[in-house]
């Protein structure tokens, strides 16, 4: 049996933005800042702004390593480290320490923040040993800001805003953002045209722009429609350098490793899986699906259906720990 903390690292797996992307669950199971209505994940477990150590930074990069020695002998390619857990990794305070520790294997580091923690000069300090850093901005006003994100009562938008532009001001690195377009919450024209002024001031290398197109924490969290989106388009096309959908499905290509029940309870743990994504695998795996049967009567993959597709995803009802227990 693989050791507990082997499933804090988890693919490769197709990335939108980063191609073939290995990535590093340094978080809890929902532990966040944030309980976003569009979440893939699911609702957030534990609301907390205090940072912590979650992982022995020394434990990541062994288990990285580990991966990366598993997906080479099964001829999968890995182009990004990416920090992409099931909560807020600035949470963690060893993230700087291990983004140093993973640079000794010479391949590039990103970092997707939602980017509540960034009015800390600590956090953004850490982040500036990335090699990538994606910045969550869904709006730029507070009140919807609540709506949409459901950020810890803490927390206050303005001094987050500030925080990413002194980020943005220091960051030698590859600079993007990511705004989640909600229908009904942040798709109105002064809530995109106050995003495009941010953004304008912000100039991040590319600006995506996302609709929910896996199972969202709310049923009603939906996207708006192409008019709207191309609406939106247009009106950050006039500050922006280079506006781009993360609208399309990222594929089938999740890397089978040696250990197929550890890839999907890894993957699915922060990245719902398409029926077709989840029978790819099986087959390069050579097994049949009693595996996802079992794991579904087990309670530790819910089967669900969003947008005339069925995924996979794993489970959050109990912690993490005793779900590991179970599996021994």
């Amino acid at each position: 049996m693989t050791e507990p903390g082997s499933r804090c690292v988890y693919g490769p797996v197709p990335s939108r933005r980063l191609g073939h992307s290995l990535g590093i669950n340094n978080i809890p199971a929902k532990v966040c800042t944030y309980s976003c209505v569009y979440c893939q994940v699911g609702r957030t477990l534990e609301m907390r702004i205090e940072r912590r150590a979650y992982h022995e930074p020394e434990e990541i990069l062994r288990n990285v390593r580990a991966k990366m020695e598993k997906a080479k002998e099964a001829g999968e390619v890995i182009d990004y480290l990416t920090f992409v857990p099931d909560g807020e990794p600035t949470l963690d305070t060893n993230l700087g320490q291990e983004i140093v520790l993973l640079k000794s294997l010479r391949v590039p580091i990103g970092v997707i923040t939602n980017s509540s923690l960034l009015w800390r000069d600590d956090v953004r300090e850490e982040l500036r040993e990335a090699d990538w850093v994606s910045l969550k901005v869904d709006t730029t006003q507070e009140k919807i800001w609540r709506q949409i994100d459901r950020p810890h009562r803490a927390l206050r938008l303005s001094p987050i805003l500030e925080g990413m532009l002194k980020f943005a001001g220091a960051f030698a690195g590859k600079l993007v953002t990511e705004t989640m377009l909600v229908k009904g919450l942040n798709d109105g024209d002064r809530c995109i045209r106050d995003i495009a002024d941010f953004l304008g001031q912000l100039q991040p290398e590319v600006a995506y722009l996302s609709i929910p197109t896996r199972p969202p924490a709310e049923e009603w969290a939906r996207g708006p429609d192409e008019a709207t989106l191309n609406r939106i388009c247009r009106i950050l096309d006039d500050t922006v350098n280079r506006t781009e959908f993360l609208v399309g499905y990222e594929g089938d290509a999740f890397a089978f490793t040696g250990d197929v029940e550890e890839d999907l309870l890894s993957i699915t743990a922060v990245h719902p899986m398409r029926e077709e994504a989840v029978d790819a695998l099986l087959q390069r795996a050579g097994v049949g699906w009693a595996i996802i049967h079992r794991l579904v009567a087990q309670g530790d993959i819910l089967e669900t259906e969003y947008g005339g597709h069925k995924f996979y995803l794993r489970r959050f009802s109990k912690p993490i720990q005793d779900r590991e227990s179970s599996l021994k």
